[in-house]
């Protein structure tokens, strides 16, 4: 069963326990901590996980209460797999760039290790994150370094008829159209030309200092910062202009968000491809030192500009930003000191980005109205127990 197999109705009607599951990932590591080192005991969360049903779909994912690390190990870091994991070596690595070009060429890795290095550190997010019960952990921050993907597709020359270009992985599956069809599809993404040339969109072949790891993408993967993870096509080894727009399972079928609309006295269906991220942040975890105790968590999509906490149905409060202020695709840490009183307790969150978006609940519209999990990026609540 794939994620795009389970609607969240679907889900719901299966029973608490079948889908309660949220997390398997343990993030930890010794670079970028928090500034101020959080110590004493972890209190718990109530809401904990049961087992994540879809295990070679979701291979990883975050463990909110161990996150001590602005910047993701890689062997911590999520994982989503769609279909195989293929296995691919530098000496024989080509990445083709064809189509509606005037140049194709065919590139190995040295070729592109030997243009123009950029790096960018970006925090990733798969679109399904915190839409499904037992997945609350699809998020990781890692420095991608590769070459920008602009001047190869300068260099190629899209024809004036281009107008999309298509991304290709090396990883391929079955897919089963109308009931009639069954082929295997290679995976594949595509943005706009005007989008594939944005200044930070990079061919990476290193994470956080060293070579991709095979789960993230060896040797090489797009990574386009603030797109959701599915965008950032992994094992990439065939970039193709087109004329038209790709319709491919990942765009035309899957990751597609289905919302109902009240257009005056009409109700409509939208139909939209998963694509840029949204404004998020979510509770990490809560901690206890000397009496006193402190709320701390992350926030993400946006460049952010303030989070606010609130517990039960009081007032939102300021909480302080500690780590990643400023950073333009970066998650951001925050801290909030919280004078708890015993017994149980709910924590949210909400994150304001710096044109002033405010995260949006989850009984929004725009949120409550839609009928696949994809983007679901209202405030998170968790549960816990003060003694």
């Amino acid at each position: 069963m794939t994620l795009s197999e389970m609607s969240r109705r679907t889900l719901l009607k299966q029973g608490g326990s079948a889908v309660a599951g949220l997390s398997v990932l343990r993030v930890a590591g010794p670079a970028y901590a928090f500034q101020t080192p959080v110590a004493g005991e972890v209190i718990p969360w109530l809401d904990q996980p049961e087992p994540n049903p879809v295990p070679d779909v979701i291979v990883r994912q975050l463990a909110w209460e161990q996150l001590d690390s602005w910047i993701t190990p890689p062997d911590q870091f999520f994982v989503i797999k769609h279909y195989n994991e293929p296995v691919l070596n530098e000496t024989d690595y080509r990445l083709d760039i064809s189509g509606l070009v005037a140049n194709p060429v065919s590139l190995t890795l040295a070729d592109l290790k030997a243009r123009a290095r950029q790096e960018v550190t970006f925090t990733m997010e798969c679109s399904g994150n915190s839409g499904l019960p037992f997945f609350n952990g699809g998020v990781g921050n890692a420095t991608w370094a590769g070459t920008p993907l602009a001047a190869l597709l300068e260099e190629a020359g899209a024809l004036e008829e281009g107008i999309e270009v298509v991304f290709w992985g090396a990883d391929a599956g079955e897919q089963t159209w109308r009931d009639e069809i069954t082929i295997t599809e290679q995976f594949a993404r595509s943005m706009s030309l005007a989008d594939a040339m944005a200044a930070d969109n990079l061919l990476v072949y290193e994470m956080n200092g060293a070579d991709l790891p095979s789960l993230h993408g060896y040797p090489l993967r797009l990574i386009a910062p603030g797109w959701y993870g599915v965008a950032n096509v992994k094992w990439l080894t065939r970039i193709e202009v087109i004329d038209r727009r790709y319709q491919g399972h990942f765009m035309a079928r899957d990751y597609v968000t289905i919302r109902e609309e009240e257009r005056g006295d009409e109700t409509v269906w939208t139909f939209t491809s998963v694509t840029h991220d949204r404004l998020k942040s979510a509770p990490a975890r809560v901690t206890m030192a000397d009496g006193r105790y402190s709320v701390m968590g992350a926030a993400w999509g946006a460049p952010i500009a303030g989070v606010e906490v609130r517990i039960d149905d009081g007032p939102w409060r300021a909480a302080t930003l500690t780590e990643g202020e400023g950073s333009e695709y970066a998650w951001v840490f925050w801290t909030f000191d919280w004078d708890a009183a015993s017994g149980e307790h709910t924590v949210t969150s909400r994150a304001t980005d710096g044109d002033g978006n405010v995260q949006l609940a989850p009984d929004d519209p725009l949120l409550a109205n839609k009928a696949t999990y994809w983007e679901s990026n209202g405030h998170i609540t968790r549960r816990v127990r003060i003694a």
